[in-house]
């Protein structure tokens, strides 16, 4: 998800996206450590995804 799509969401949005992230961010990671995960470049897309996220809730907060 680019940042300038993310930019675009409100704030709720924001939140149950970062939600959303966490939880296949936790089952990537299981999915690692049980030697089930394919397409292990996924984590480090979702990790990025949700460092956005914060970024931009951290701004709209600064904004305020």
């Amino acid at each position: 998800m680019k940042a300038k799509d993310i930019s675009k969401l409100t704030t709720a949005q924001m939140i149950d996206k970062e939600k959303d992230y966490k939880d296949e961010l936790f089952n990537l990671r299981f999915q690692l450590a049980t030697g089930q995960l394919e397409n292990t470049a996924r984590l480090k897309q979702v990790r990025k995804n949700i460092a956005r996220i914060k970024t931009a809730l951290r701004q709209q907060e600064l904004n305020k």
